[in-house]
């Protein structure tokens, strides 16, 4: 059951990160294609945001404690974070798929170990998680095609 609440302790944190990280590039966006990819930062920031507390309250059920401080959710992250501004869009997808990769990576470790340890009610939960978040990546790769 410890494996399980440190892997769902990493999900939450890679959760939190990537809303953050989403809703930055969403303040920050700027060009010519400002509109549309204001309004698709916003689209996705909110879903992810929306995923923050239901990780949280998921640990509580298994008797754990969710994180009290910025630096405690912090040290559960895999998620690199941007160490200077990101200007460009391609740069901006490209960090918010490699996100949403390790958002998938540990919600899929949530899901092994929650179907063996019996917890149904987190397995549907995380096994909805990953469908809205394989649809993310599916959304942020089009989005980052170049054509022609």
């Amino acid at each position: 059951m410890q494996e399980l609440i440190a892997s769902l302790r990493v999900a939450l944190a890679n959760t939190f990160v990537m809303y953050f990280k989403t809703q930055a590039f969403h303040w920050n966006i700027e060009g010519i294609e400002f509109s549309q990819y204001h309004e698709f930062f916003g689209d996705i920031y909110q879903d992810v945001y929306g995923a923050v507390d239901p990780l949280a309250e998921n640990l509580r059920k298994l008797q754990a404690y969710a994180p009290i401080s910025l630096m405690e959710m912090y040290s559960n992250k895999t998620i690199e974070e941007e160490t200077t501004r990101v200007v460009l869009i391609s740069d901006m997808l490209s960090a918010l798929e490699r996100a949403n990769d390790e958002v998938i990576k540990s919600l899929n470790k949530v899901f092994d170990l929650a179907t063996a340890q019996k917890e149904q009610g987190l397995a549907n939960f995380v096994a909805d998680r990953l469908d809205t978040h394989k649809k993310h990546g599916w959304m942020i790769r089009a989005s980052a095609k170049k054509i022609g």
